[in-house]
């Protein structure tokens, strides 16, 4: 008796192949498309008002999936309606105060007070000592009769600042003022490069 010949599997042709291949590849790019459109996004740092934390031309990944602003959170927002052309644009910053909140600034002593109320207790000053920046050592500020500044922070309007305080148009500018909740974009998750995680 002759020996039955099993099949050989045929191997998929040229062009199935290609086409397996182009279909992972559009599922991979519509993947990142949702994600980069829904959950993540790229921004880029612009000037040098978050020194030292950031440098300009540094890339971050922000998201505002599920996120409410808190104190010390570095943000990107996106004005639309600033007097000032070059404000209407992404912009990083670190939020100081939320809703409903009061920030008092202390030139002469370098200290950013958060409270509740308008009475502020020295347990109120933020420790700012791992971010905060004077290029010269001081406000500039503190050179000028004005001591300290008082803010009130709107319902739904955050008050940001740079960290390098001395060069940072922010929530002191009138020019950018609070900022809308609404005009947030995220809150930075990381650097690309050099890589760090923001807490």
């Amino acid at each position: 008796m002759s020996a039955k010949h099993k099949s050989v599997p045929q191997k998929g042709t040229f062009a199935s192949n290609l086409i397996e291949y182009l279909e992972m590849f559009v599922l991979a790019v519509c993947f990142v498309v949702l994600v980069m459109t829904f959950c993540v996004r790229l921004c880029e740092v612009d000037g040098p008002s978050m020194n030292n934390t950031l440098a300009h031309g540094e890339k971050l990944v922000i998201s505002d999936l599920f996120y409410t602003p808190e104190t010390g959170d570095i943000i990107v927002f996106h004005l639309s309606d600033s007097d000032v052309e070059y404000y209407n644009k992404p912009i990083v910053k670190r939020v100081i105060a939320t809703e409903g909140q009061f920030v008092k600034i202390d030139y002469q002593n370098k200290q950013v007070f958060v409270s509740d109320d308008e009475v502020f207790t020295e347990d109120e000053a933020l420790d700012e000592s791992g971010y905060a920046y004077y290029d010269r050592g001081f406000f500039t500020e503190a050179l000028t009769d004005t001591e300290s500044e008082v803010f009130a922070v709107p319902a739904h309007h955050l008050f940001v600042m740079g960290d390098n305080r001395n060069n940072s148009a922010d929530s002191r500018n009138a020019h950018i003022g609070m900022i809308n909740e609404s005009c947030v974009l995220g809150r930075a998750l990381f650097r690309l490069a050099p890589f760090t995680v923001f807490k």
